[in-house]
């Protein structure tokens, strides 16, 4: 029996959740609203506040699904009453982050300087304090969408294993490699 499945999903206040035809889940909150289209075989169930998924049968493919939409809908429940937020740190001489409105200026050590477009939904912030590393600071209701901007942002200048140079995200631990050692 999948664990993740099992746990049932408990709407917090001002949260609601609307399951249309065909299993089109819809969760609206204060901070925004979220759909996600759930396999036709699982069903859903509302009752005191408290959601429930269940599965058909015991098969590989029905215990996997039943796991990930559990999954997927709590993550929507939580973001649309709570959010998410990616901090990045911009490890380097010479590195900066602008932002204007949505859009991110980044100055990585290339020849140029790298424009990104960020999507209305995800609220962007960048600070540049001294003696610290700038930071770009990434909030939304949507965990994937904020994910995918995070991660095509640090894929600019991955942090590399000798010196730790690069975007990364601000609880990363980095594996760092020993230099080259001199010769004798």
């Amino acid at each position: 029996m999948s664990r993740i499945g099992k746990s049932p999903i408990t709407i917090v206040d001002g949260v609601n959740i609307d399951i249309s035809q065909g299993n089109l889940v819809t969760v609206k909150g204060p901070k925004g609203e979220l759909t996600q289209q759930v396999h036709p075989d699982l069903t859903l169930n509302i009752e005191d506040g408290v959601l429930s998924v269940e599965r058909p049968t015991e098969q590989k493919r029905h215990k996997a699904m039943h796991g990930l939409y559990r999954t997927l809908i709590n993550n929507m429940v939580i973001g649309v009453s709570t959010g998410y937020v990616k901090e990045l740190e911009l490890i380097g001489v010479g590195y900066r982050a602008n932002s204007t409105g949505n859009l991110l200026e980044l100055a990585l050590g290339y020849s140029h300087p790298i424009y990104f477009a960020i999507p209305a939904e995800v609220k962007l912030t960048t600070e540049m304090e001294k003696g610290r590393p700038p930071l770009i600071r990434l909030e939304s209701h949507d965990k994937q969408l904020i994910g995918q901007i995070a991660s095509k942002i640090r894929s600019f200048r991955k942090p590399e294993p000798y010196k730790g140079k690069g975007v990364k995200y601000k609880d990363e631990i980095l594996r760092r490699k020993a230099g080259k050692t001199a010769a004798k």
